[in-house]
């Protein structure tokens, strides 16, 4: 059953009970992982394993976001500098336990590619923050392989 969560805004991200980040590097420029983040959301499928549908919402101001499992967002956009920040919260979800939830993708140049940082920032009773700790070296897993993989799409891209 899909519940509405209580909308946060960027501060969530620093204030929120649990905040879950998570680092990694990629060859290419912050300017085409941002273009892969926030502008080619149909490609998410084919790097972040986890994603199975995400399209744009509300003229671009929102996304729509499936999970394999069947775990659905609707989200809002709360930032979207290029080529150095990425952000939504979620409005709607059907994941158990949440009260808030918060993204925030942070990209910084690194030598001759782009540091990439991923905030998982998220408000619930204690079970959830139990869960989320528990299930962190999971999200690391799931983080490392996407940004492995959006390497190679954004090489390949460039060749």
């Amino acid at each position: 059953m899909a519940r509405r969560l209580r909308p946060v805004e960027l501060d969530f991200v620093e204030t929120a009970p649990t905040r879950l980040v998570f680092a990694a590097e990629v060859s290419a420029p912050p300017e085409a992982v941002y273009r892969a983040l926030a502008e080619d959301l149909s490609g998410w499928p084919a790097w972040f394993g986890a994603v199975t549908m995400c399209r744009p919402t509300a003229g671009g101001a929102g996304r729509e976001v499936r999970l394999k499992g069947g775990t659905r967002f609707l989200e809002t956009i709360l930032a979207a500098e290029p080529g150095e920040r990425y952000a939504y919260r979620v409005d709607v979800t059907n994941a158990p336990g949440m009260r808030a939830l918060l993204e925030e993708w942070r990209l910084t140049p690194a030598g001759a590619g782009t540091r990439v940082r991923w905030t998982f920032a998220a408000a619930g009773p204690a079970p959830l923050r139990l869960a989320l700790r528990l299930g962190r070296p999971g999200l690391a897993r799931a983080f490392r392989g996407a940004v492995r993989s959006l390497d190679r799409r954004l090489a390949a891209t460039a060749a």
